[in-house]
């Protein structure tokens, strides 16, 4: 079993391999073709770009099925099951979605000369906040009621905001970056592949990551317009081809999708040689390195005057959120936390549990995850667990009323990364915004990371003033990339024109969630997070609930309504969602 951290991920084994890796002549010869056309990428058009992004969007949806199909076996899906639309939504839709925007923004640039906002922006505790959700009508009618906005670093006034910086100075060099792509999402290689190329103007080697290097062959496909042209380059292997690549001195820079310890393993060397140089803040690889690395994520229950199907709409949701992936997700939520006095504590506790016992048996596929349950059900045998426990098999697994004193719990500092969350019941005053003010306090000073905090709200309570001021000073005052009310801040990944990335200000020596976002597809510069807030309930069970029958048909739809803007779509998802 690997050695528990103090914080961060348990270090992740190295999956078997799916596809034949990379020789490393292979990789030299993909990194001498790029360092050619490095600084051709730089001086290539507005409208070669557009075309190339359009190219892809039409792929993604031609090959949708083929990506979907090869998804699902590795991770023990049933392709006739409700499960099936996981891979739809967390593959094709999210590039097809990225790509579309890229164009769309490229476009006005193209047009105008700059990028035109969907909103005017504003100030908002002396910060600049930028509205870019929804992005359009159709955003409107597939999402609604949903909004979200982008607040900005405090330094940046209305009149200094900048968008597309990188297009209206093309006074810099071709840079050639190494993208580690994760092994959880499909899409998520993709998606930093046309961030790191289209948002900040470099070309890119994609290394495939073990655990979904099966996907390959179709990305191959989807992204081939920037194989052809000669800007990118898909690679594969483990840790020797990695670690090649992120050494190798024609590579200028690093982006990766993953663990902490992959990357202080790369910074600054494997073993205890590089815990030795971390301490000392030594780096042995010190290239420009933009990273997502995870979080132990809270969702903050505000204490209200839920009924009994609010209970179980939002029990449903969270564990519909915990399921998505079997919790091999740096969003997922992994600490919930309450109220100790509200009277409804024990009931929606109750509730989740009985979600728990109806969500369907997942395969854990991703390396290690039974030895990182067992370090949890180590320091907490007395978690409850939702399904078969024997050797092999990770139940779904919840930990309640842990201690807020005890700070170093492995629940708050360790990343659980399978199907696992705990709950902290926080005893403060009664006061709704002491109860926040703590919460915010709590997630920020408890828990690791900065990447995704979520709040639920009830909806009278929002039209309180005071409650209302008291949430507004928590989404302030909450250092995450990414914050939801009513709604999985993960969302924020999937939306595009938002950002994702941990909170700005992590160091080398303490990562945590990264530095940088992805994303952020109107190219505004200095973003701080993002905030996205939607309706309490939508229908009569959460979107992407795990036994939702009508996912899978929905998904496929959302995939065409965004790649075609194909109006013809909307009724089916609606009716889809109501039928769920």
């Amino acid at each position: 079993m690997a050695a528990t951290p103090s914080g961060g991920t348990i270090t992740i084994p190295e999956a078997e391999a799916k596809h034949r890796w990379s020789t490393v002549d292979e990789v030299d010869q993909a990194i001498t073709e790029l360092t050619k056309v490095k600084d051709a990428w730089v001086e290539t058009d507005l409208p070669t770009r557009i075309s190339l992004l359009e190219d892809i969007v039409s792929l993604a949806v031609e090959h949708m099925d083929e990506w979907a199909e090869v998804s699902m076996p590795p991770k023990g899906i049933d392709p006739g099951s409700a499960l099936a639309g996981e891979d739809y939504a967390t593959g094709p839709m999210q590039l097809v979605r990225h790509a579309r925007l890229l164009a769309d923004t490229l476009r006005m640039l193209h047009e105008t000369g700059d990028v035109q906002l969907p909103a005017e922006p504003y100030v908002k505790h002396g910060q600049v906040v930028v509205p870019v959700f929804p992005t359009s009508k159709l955003d409107q009618a597939a999402m609604p009621m949903h909004k979200a906005e982008l607040w900005l670093e405090p330094h940046v006034t209305l009149d200094t905001i900048e968008t597309a910086a990188i297009y209206k100075d093309k006074d810099h060099p071709g840079k050639l970056c190494c993208v580690l792509g994760a092994g959880n999402f499909s899409s998520i290689g993709a998606k930093d592949v046309l961030h790191k190329m289209f948002a900040d103007d470099e070309v890119c080697i994609l290394k495939m990551n073990p655990v979904n290097e099966h996907v390959g062959p179709v990305l191959e496909k989807v992204l081939e317009p920037l194989v052809h042209a000669g800007f990118l380059r898909i690679v594969y292997g483990g840790i020797e081809v990695g670690s090649h690549l992120t050494s190798h001195p024609e590579v200028d820079t690093l982006h990766m999708t993953g663990s902490d310890k992959t990357y202080e393993a790369i910074v600054f060397g494997p073993g205890k040689e590089g815990a030795k140089r971390k301490a000392k803040d030594q780096p042995v690889n010190t290239k420009p390195f933009t990273t997502e690395l995870g979080s132990v994520g809270p969702v903050i229950v505000t204490p209200g005057p839920w009924s009994d199907a609010d209970i179980e709409y939002q029990a449903k949701q969270l564990v519909s959120w915990l399921s998505l992936n079997v919790g091999f997700a740096c969003g997922c939520p992994r600490v919930i936390i309450t109220h100790k006095r509200w009277a409804k504590r024990q009931q929606f506790l109750d509730a989740i549990r009985a979600c728990l016992a109806e969500a369907p048996e997942r395969e854990p596929y991703y390396p290690g995850a039974r030895d990182r349950w067992e370090a949890f059900m180590a320091a907490h045998p007395e978690a409850e667990t939702f399904g078969p426990t024997d050797e092999g098999c990770v139940p779904w697994t919840f930990i309640p009323d842990l201690d807020p004193d005890e700070r170093d719990d492995i629940a708050f500092r360790v990343e659980a990364w399978q199907g696992l969350f705990a709950e902290v019941a926080l005893d403060v005053d009664a006061d709704v915004a002491a109860f926040l003010f703590h919460a915010t306090e709590f997630a920020n000073e408890a828990l690791w990371g900065t990447l995704s905090a979520t709040m639920l709200v009830h909806p009278k309570q929002l039209k309180d003033v005071e409650i209302e001021a008291a949430v507004d000073r928590a989404v302030r005052d909450l250092r995450y990339g990414s914050i939801g009310i009513n709604v999985w801040a993960a969302v924020s990944y999937g939306m595009g024109s938002t950002t994702w990335g941990g909170f700005p200000g992590h160091t080398r020596t303490d990562i945590q969630s990264g530095q940088g976002v992805v994303n952020n597809t109107y190219l505004i510069g200095s973003p701080q997070k993002t905030v996205v807030q939607a309706p309490w309930m939508l229908g009569k069970k959460p979107p992407m609930s795990y036994d939702a029958k009508t996912f899978p048909a929905m998904a496929r739809k959302l995939t065409l309504l965004e790649g075609n803007a194909d109006w013809k779509q909307l009724p089916g998802i609606v009716i889809d969602g109501l039928r769920a």
